[in-house]
């Protein structure tokens, strides 16, 4: 790693100059976060695992069409991404009533939402990521209306994608926040979904017994975090179902076994 030119470093994962032309290497941490920053641990084998789940749902947004940045999985740490030119703007998906839009809303944890309901955040950690309207979008020059409509469509067939996969193995898909990136190819542009989709960046819950199987496990202080973690891979069949992995960490299916 001391070798490459690094390019950033987020909360979770780094970015490392590829080995072509418009490419980056994403290098997942064990760093887990919450709350913009201000509680913050490091919990082994949480990176490994997020970089496997995020390959095996990136790879099956571009079996249905869905444009990605993934390349291809390098190692247990590593991707390789397309450089792609980030919208400062998170998108959350919301399916079932969680987190901050009970509280601003006043609904009950848990329920059902009449629809899938798509919310944008400003990508500022300064500002604590704030909830932004479409007229703020395009006021400010962050995405064109057409790329809130493209980003809107990606998001929605994202959100039936993952839906569908998680319900198939007892998992329900409470939201999930995604970002995109513009991909240039010379006078071309497209809207791709870029960073990483994982339990980092969704909320799962058990479908029989409600556990909740995500990173709010670390933002109220549950514990068996990398545990909830490594069930979901299991699940989605990225994981070797051996007894006493957990005792040795992360055992991952191999390509060839998959």
């Amino acid at each position: 790693m001391a070798r490459r030119k690094q390019i950033y470093e987020g909360k979770a994962k780094i970015l490392f100059e590829g080995p072509e032309p418009g490419t980056l290497i994403q290098y997942f941490k064990d760093d887990a976060t919450a709350f913009n920053n201000q509680k913050r641990a490091v919990l082994e084998g949480k990176g490994v695992l997020n970089n496997r789940i995020s390959e095996f749902v990136m790879l099956g947004l571009e079996r249905i069409g869905v444009p990605t940045h993934f390349i291809r999985r390098l190692n247990m740490r590593e991707q390789l991404i397309r450089h792609v030119e980030i919208i400062p703007l998170e998108v959350v998906v919301r399916n079932v009533a969680a987190g901050s839009i009970v509280k601003r809303l006043g609904l009950e944890d848990g329920a059902a939402l009449p629809r899938s309901v798509i919310e944008f955040y400003y990508k500022n950690d300064a500002l604590g990521d704030p909830l932004v309207a479409e007229e703020h979008i395009t006021a400010f020059n962050w995405a064109t209306p057409q790329e809130i409509d493209d980003m809107m469509s990606l998001a929605l067939r994202v959100n039936d994608f993952l839906a569908g996969l998680f319900t198939g193995v007892g998992i329900k898909l409470v939201d999930f926040k995604i970002e995109f990136g513009r991909q240039y190819e010379g006078d071309l542009m497209r809207i791709v979904v870029a960073d990483e989709i994982s339990p980092d960046s969704c909320r799962l819950w058990d479908m029989e017994s409600g556990d909740i199987m995500d990173k709010d496990r670390f933002r109220k202080d549950m514990g068996g975090v990398t545990e909830a973690y490594r069930e979901v891979a299991r699940r989605l069949g990225v994981l070797r179902d051996v007894e006493g992995a957990g005792a040795r960490g992360p055992v991952l299916v191999s390509d060839n076994e998959k």
